[in-house]
């Protein structure tokens, strides 16, 4: 990578507190008594710098609206990733970081004291308030390209409805310039193919690591070459490497996926050799593969991060054979809007500053035009997503490394309705939160369930079985090596207990399995209900028709204990809330 470092500037990790003290004094200024413009204005006002401009979103999942996300009280590292970003949570964030206890971005970047300050500062993202930020930002940085990172197309009822297509105008109206993608594979190669052909642009699709299974041909652009300010760059993309594995592969049977090193490192040196200065990866590989990857290939100046759903304050350096890279990652749900100003001098970096801008909904006037997009989408099943279906007394939420309540709730439900001994729910990062008092509605079971395999089962399991499955998805979490990890969070487990040791190795990460008190037995069989079953042919009862008649059969859902594991040796680890 050529970055050079003006006035003999190292950019380590004490300069980056420099910077995030700056945008930390910001976020602490929205003080009782401030008027929302001049709260937007302490937030919001980045003075333009340097002459090339990059504006990053990820992992939004289809949310059009405002709504709350709850950061992690989990989110653990093991081996060379425990206490390094992403792997922080809570006070442990904040210290790292230099950011004050109790403002707006620390309860941006954590779940520390989530009901108050979610009341306090009210929802976040909505496309008609990332508009009106993203509108502000380019004011002062006309030259800007705004890069979507992935998982756009998925996680409401009105994206699941049209098939993503809601979201692709929303992008377009954004001004959306290039995306890479991941859940937006599970609508089908032949939907896939014909949005990206059809109805795209002028978006640009860009993924080098997607390849025919039988000619390994490419099926999408791997790069794009622009020019800003007259600074010429490239953007490569890079899709979610684990596709057909972490979803159904018989909806991507024709192509191949993977990391891709080699191929990745001959994108890099091609762009270089046509003249780019700068090179950038927009990447859907989650910050931990991203931070390996960064080490071993040469060339990049920047990765552009998302699919861990990581709202990262600032990016982390790492060093490699070419120069460093900066390693970021953006968070999800609309929460976040990443801005990256590099200053390029003879055709190297001299200097960058970043920030991850929290969208406060309240803080930002919806943009008009973007409004009145979302209400035309969202019209015609209006009636039918915003129906009551249950009050909820307590937090709901998912996002975690091993529960959430809004999993609970649907582990509780799948249990009833199936008549079930336990039941597991995957392990999606994605899903929007509720506080107590807020009315369930289908939209909110839609946010947790709005899949194109969404289907319920009802499987006899031993106990022998059921600890492999667990300790199979354990490794695909905690596996030392990133590249290893090739799912979600930890998948959700209702009715049964159990204890996990996070850094023993593969088949000794699990113990102590009981159910009702009791422990499990190798060779007994149980009924274990589940849904999203990746295999083909697998048919079902939709599970948010399970949860509806859960809730309509219940009317009021009181506050949910987590079934959590008894976790071994992560005493002091930093990815735990404290």
């Amino acid at each position: 990578m050529r970055i050079a470092f003006s006035r003999g500037l190292t950019l380590q990790r004490r300069e980056f507190l420099r910077l995030l003290a700056l945008a930390a004094a910001a976020g602490a200024a929205l003080r009782p008594g401030a008027s929302a413009a001049e709260a937007a204005d302490e937030l919001y006002e980045l003075p333009p710098f340097g002459n090339v401009s990059l504006l990053h979103v990820t992992d939004q999942h289809a949310q059009l609206l405002p709504t709350y996300f709850r950061e992690p009280s989990y989110n653990i590292g093991v081996g060379a990733a425990a206490g390094r970003p992403p792997h922080l949570a809570g006070q442990a964030l904040l210290k790292y970081f230099g950011i004050p206890p109790g403002g707006a971005l620390a309860h941006a970047y954590t779940c520390l004291n989530y009901e108050a300050a979610a009341r306090r500062y009210g929802t976040v993202g909505g496309f008609a308030h990332i508009a009106t930020l993203i509108k502000r930002l380019r004011a002062a940085r006309p030259h800007a390209l705004l890069l979507d990172g992935g998982d756009s197309w998925q996680g409401s009822a009105t994206s699941l409805w049209t098939q993503g297509a809601d979201m692709i105008g929303a992008q377009k109206l954004l001004g959306v310039d290039l995306m890479t993608a991941h859940w937006e594979f599970t609508y089908g190669m032949e939907r896939m193919k014909q949005a990206v052909d059809k109805e795209l642009a002028p978006i640009e699709f860009v993924a080098h690591n997607v390849k025919t299974v039988d000619f390994e041909d490419p099926v999408f652009k791997p790069y794009s070459l622009r020019s800003l300010n007259g600074v010429p760059l490239a953007i490569i993309g890079q899709a979610f490497p684990y596709t057909p594995i972490a979803n159904p592969r018989y909806m991507v049977e024709q192509w191949s996926f993977g990391i891709q090193e080699r191929h990745l490192q001959k994108m890099v040196d091609e762009v270089r050799a046509k003249g780019a200065a700068v090179v950038v990866l927009l990447s859907h590989n989650g910050m931990d593969v991203d931070l390996k990857l960064a080490t071993r290939v040469r060339g990049i100046d920047a990765i552009l991060g998302g699919h861990t759903h990581d709202g990262v304050p600032a990016p982390t350096v790492v060093r490699n054979s070419g120069g460093r890279t900066l390693v970021t990652n953006a968070g999800s749900n609309g929460k976040f809007v990443a801005v990256m100003d590099l200053e390029v001098k003879g055709g190297t970096i001299a200097d960058y500053r970043y920030r991850l801008l929290p969208v406060f909904a309240n803080l930002l006037p919806a943009d008009a035009e973007m409004a009145a997009y979302v209400e035309k989408v969202r019209a015609p099943h209006r009636a039918k997503l915003e129906a009551k279906l249950a009050l909820t007394e307590g937090l709901l939420y998912r996002r975690g490394n091993f529960n959430g309540s809004f999993d609970q709730l649907i582990l509780d439900a799948l249990m009833a309705v199936k008549g079930a001994d336990l039941a597991f729910s995957p392990g999606f990062r994605w899903g929007t939160s509720l506080l107590p008092g807020d009315a369930i509605t289908l939209d909110h079971i839609m946010d947790q369930t709005a899949i194109t395999y969404p289907y319920t089962t009802l499987s006899e399991i031993s106990g022998e079985r059921i600890k492999a499955i667990l300790e199979d998805i354990c490794d695909n979490l905690f596996n030392p090596d990133p590249y290893r990890q090739q799912g979600g969070d930890m998948v959700r487990v209702g009715g049964m207990s159990y204890a996990c040791e996070p850094s023993a190795p593969i088949g000794a990460r699990i113990s102590d399995m009981r159910l009702g008190g009791k422990p499990m037995e190798a060779s007994k069989v149980y009924k274990v209900a589940g849904w999203a079953p990746v295999d083909a042919g697998a048919q079902g009862e939709p599970v948010w028709e399970v949860v509806t008649r859960y809730l309509r059969d219940r009317g009021t859902i009181p506050p949910l204990k987590l079934n959590l594991p008894r976790l071994i040796g992560v005493q002091g680890n930093s990815g735990i809330a404290a």
